[in-house]
Order: C-alpha cells, then sequence, then structure tokens
C-alpha cells in the first residue's frame, strides 16, 4: 500500500517523516521535486510506503498540491496532517485529534439569518467523511479525540468567531487550513481521506505567547509513530475485500 501525506509547511512534514523514520540514525532517499517545484519525502515502513508532500497553506493551494501528485503517482490513501487550533476544553494543546468528518466551515454565504453552507446554496458539498472504521482506529492508536475538524482560510481569533464556529460546529475539536482542500483532491481521484491534527494552540482570541508549536510538532510526530501501523494494517485488508 502507499499513502500520499500531505502538509502546509517543511516544518509539518518534517515531523511527519521524523515519526515515520524507525531509527533516529536511519536515511531515506532524497525528496524529490514534482511538477510545480513540490518536494516530496519517501519512508517505507512494513506493508505501506508513505510519500510527504509540502503542499503549501490553505485549502486551494492544498487542494493543488494534492492533485499534482495524486496526477503523478498511484495511492490508497490520502492523509492532511498538521498543527492545528483545538477547540477547548476537549481538544488542549500538545493533542491530537482525527477526524470523523472534513468540514469546510467557512465556504458558503452569510444572509440576514445567519450563515448558509455551499450544500444548503446547492453548490455542492461542505463536509467529506473519512472511513470511520481507520478514523476510530487511527484515533484509538494514537490517544487522539475523534472529531470533526474544519477548515477555514482564515484562521480564527476573536472570542465572537470562536462561539459562532462552536454554535454552528458543536462537535468540533479543531480548525486548520488544509483538510477540507485535501479531500476535494483525494475525492476526485476516488480515494479514501484522512486527516490527523496536533493542536499548537486554543481556537480563540489571538495570543501568540501562548502557541506551544514545537509541542504539537513533537506530538505530530509520535502520533505518526503509532498511526503507521494502523494505516498498514487497514491497508491490507482494503486490498483484499
Amino acid at each position: 500500500m502507499r499513502a500520499l501525506v500531505v502538509t502546509a509547511v517543511a516544518a509539518e512534514a518534517d515531523s511527519v517523516v521524523t515519526g515515520l523514520t524507525p531509527h533516529p540514525d536511519a536515511f531515506g532517499p532524497e525528496p524529490r521535486t514534482l511538477p510545480g517545484g513540490y518536494l516530496v519525502a519517501r519512508r517505507d515502513l512494513p506493508g505501506i510506503a508513505f510519500d510527504v508532500l509540502v503542499g503549501g497553506v490553505g485549502p486551494a493551494a492544498a487542494a493543488a498540491g494534492t492533485a499534482t501528485a495524486l496526477a503523478v503517482g498511484s495511492y490508497a490513501l490520502v492523509v492532511s496532517a498538521g498543527i492545528g487550533g483545538g477547540f477547548q476544553p476537549a481538544a488542549p494543546p500538545g493533542s491530537l485529534v482525527v477526524a470523523d468528518a472534513i468540514v469546510a466551515a467557512d465556504l458558503g454565504a452569510e444572509t440576514p439569518d445567519g450563515f448558509l453552507d455551499v450544500g444548503a446554496l446547492g453548490f455542492g458539498h461542505s463536509v467529506h467523511l473519512p472511513p470511520a472504521e481507520l478514523a476510530a482506529r487511527a484515533a484509538e492508536a494514537t490517544g487522539a479525540l475523534l472529531a470533526p475538524v474544519l477548515t477555514v482560510s482564515t484562521v480564527t481569533g476573536s472570542a465572537a468567531r470562536t462561539a459562532e464556529l462552536a454554535a454552528r460546529h458543536p462537535m468540533a475539536g479543531a480548525e486548520a487550513m488544509e483538510g477540507f482542500g485535501v479531500a476535494e483532491a483525494a475525492a476526485a481521484h476516488g480515494l479514501p481521506v484522512l486527516e490527523i491534527r496536533a493542536v499548537s494552540n486554543a481556537v480563540g482570541p489571538r495570543d501568540r505567547a501562548a502557541w506551544r508549536i514545537g509541542d504539537a510538532l513533537a506530538a505530530l510526530a509520535d502520533g505518526f509513530r503509532a498511526l503507521g501501523p494502523v494505516l498498514a494494517n487497514w491497508g491490507e485488508r482494503h486490498e483484499h475485500r
């Protein structure tokens, strides 16, 4: 089985690669460059190979990078991974969230009666659902919260926006900027998608002094250290169905 892992920035990709490297002194092949300049690192584990792509920040960049990789490679699964904000108190900084739904939380229209997503507007859909069994097993193996992850184009930075999102998505565990874009590209190729987020900060008023990016990147590496065997097992059973 071969899986594509898509991150926004190099620091996230480095954490994923660290988690997928069995021994600290092990070296994988040199990263390769895809059309468009996208960098991809490869790591092989028993039963599964991972390509780790730096796709760019935001849903549009993530969709473009993912689609590029899927056009030139053959994969069985796509994973959106990185750091993000956690909804309190369910997802404190340093914890992990695995998505049971990937939601485009600000794709739609404002109306006098409130927000309407693109589905309500009749222009498509705003939710992708990862395979339920895979998401549950991934959350169990990594100690993550299993909850919806919201994709936003503008990161939340106020109490008012936090309250608005929480009211519309009361079960949400985290927000980030790429998951829905990755999921759209995966769906276009008929592939399942998973999303895992390491929480670097609380969703709420912007407070850079409270960010724990280092802890989140370390948690992301630990998460992928536990996730590799789960995905390999899922891929083996999936291929024999």
